[in-house]
């Protein structure tokens, strides 16, 4: 089991920067793949990026690709999203996940473990 805690999260004007950071609690944090998810009002969760146990493979929504990047610290068992140029539509719920041994995924339904979600506002 792994327990994970979003922060870095709040409001930023368009073009501005946040780097969120997710805590995990447990045990063998390096054997979990870890993701970003969203979820703005009246979507549904959509995939961020994803970074492997080892932190050797990313992956990347087609849209977000150049503006932002995750990273991985097994020794801090915590996993990072740097994001930059933030947009309008950039706004939502930003969740953490992992997934217990597994090949990096971008479907919601294979990540077991969830934190409670950050919340991210860009104005205009």
């Amino acid at each position: 089991q792994v327990q994970l805690v979003e922060s870095g999260g709040g409001s930023v004007q368009a073009g501005g920067s946040l780097r969120l950071s997710c805590a995990a609690s447990g045990r063998s944090f390096s054997t979990y793949t870890m993701g970003w998810f969203r979820q703005a009002p009246g979507k549904e969760r959509e995939f961020v990026a994803v970074i492997s146990w080892g932190g050797g493979n990313t992956a990347y929504a087609d849209s977000l690709k150049g503006r932002f990047t995750i990273s991985r610290d097994n020794a801090k068992n915590t996993v990072y999203l740097q994001m930059n140029s933030l947009k309008p539509e950039d706004t939502a719920v930003y969740y953490c996940s992992a997934r217990k041994l597994g090949l990096i995924s971008t479907v919601v339904g294979d990540f077991g473990f969830w934190g409670q979600g950050t919340q991210v506002t860009v104005s205009s």
